[in-house]
């Protein structure tokens, strides 16, 4: 790959680090999943550069130690949280309306449920896929307009010019490409991994498409993968199996190469606020870089070229509005 994007920092840097120097002052932003985990790390780095954060939740009692903790981090950090279940088309048609006409410089697309057993939104969608990217799809096509109007706005600080949208993928994506032809499990039989695959897949794709869409009005779209970090996402594996695939050893330890939550958060930060990435979409950030394509001898880094393909994030974003009503 040539002219590979890069930042000044390694992958394990803190996302504190990342955003000190940059003045997020007027700059607001939209963290969905931000109550625990990456989440959360994000949004406290994003406050502590003077970003007004919302955390889209839909648990209030983690939702208000969440804002405290984030507000916590810096004087004068203006912190809320306002509800959202992204497996409910009509909990996010809620959360925009609320929103109303307010301008956004910043959603963080952070969200998401690994692994679970078969199971079904309130809109009839298989659970991983529903949340992890339909969901998401119209959270955003439904906010676009004022993400459009924040990279309008004059700006403050030294955040950048444009709107950005960071779209959280996973070298999951590995595991399953788009399945086009049946991707709520209907008539073939459910693997959970199977379908964590796919929907980091279409969290990807969704980057792409989004960009492509978006770019000429002033907004930038870009997928991450975070890395390997223990929080709540893994709440549907057992111990066993976790030791199993080599996550923690017997003793319960974490394996080598594992990210803090602050470390997992950085390059979801980075996307947000990177110099580098001013005026850039449509790419897969891992380890606080542009990814490079994904080899056998990779390992856990690197992106496979079909959760990049503009071909197939066109086919996504068209199923994607007709599955959700919007786009």
């Amino acid at each position: 790959m040539v002219d590979r994007i890069k930042s000044p920092f390694g992958a394990f840097t803190d996302a504190r680090d990342v955003v000190a120097g940059h003045d997020l002052t007027g700059k607001v932003a939209i963290v969905t999943g931000g109550a625990t985990g990456i989440g959360v790390e994000t949004a406290k780095a994003l406050a502590a550069a003077g970003a007004e954060v919302v955390i889209a939740v839909r648990k209030p009692d983690l939702a208000e130690a969440a804002v405290a903790e984030i507000n916590a981090v810096a004087k004068g950090a203006q912190a809320s949280w306002s509800m959202l279940d992204l497996s409910s088309f009509k909990s996010i048609r809620a959360f925009v309306e609320r929103w109303g006409d307010r301008s956004l410089n910043l959603l963080i697309n952070n969200a998401g449920v690994m692994a679970c057993p078969l199971a079904y939104t309130e809109d009839g969608l298989e659970m991983q896929i529903g949340t992890n990217h339909f969901g998401h799809f119209l959270l955003s096509v439904l906010l676009a307009p004022n993400l459009v109007a924040g990279a309008k706005a004059p700006s403050q600080g030294n955040g950048g010019k444009t709107s950005r949208l960071v779209s959280l993928s996973s070298i999951g994506h590995r595991r399953a490409p788009m399945n086009f032809e049946d991707p709520h499990f209907r008539s073939h039989p459910y693997e959970k991994w199977e379908s964590y695959g796919q929907a980091k897949t279409a969290n990807a794709l969704f980057a792409v498409g989004f960009n492509q869409r978006f770019k000429d009005q002033g907004v930038f779209a870009n997928a991450v993968m975070p890395g390997g970090i223990m929080t709540p996402l893994q709440r549907h594996l057992p111990i066993e199996e976790q030791r199993a695939m080599g996550w923690i050893d017997e003793n319960g330890k974490v394996r080598d190469g594992f990210k803090t939550p602050a470390q997992g958060a950085s390059t979801s930060v980075w996307a947000a606020v990177g110099d580098e990435l001013e005026g850039v979409g449509g790419l897969y950030l891992e380890d606080l870089a542009q990814a490079k394509p994904w080899t056998k001898e990779a390992g856990w880094s690197g992106v496979m070229s079909y959760a990049l393909d503009p071909e197939q994030a066109d086919r996504l974003w068209a199923l994607s509005v007709e599955t959700t009503g919007a786009g």
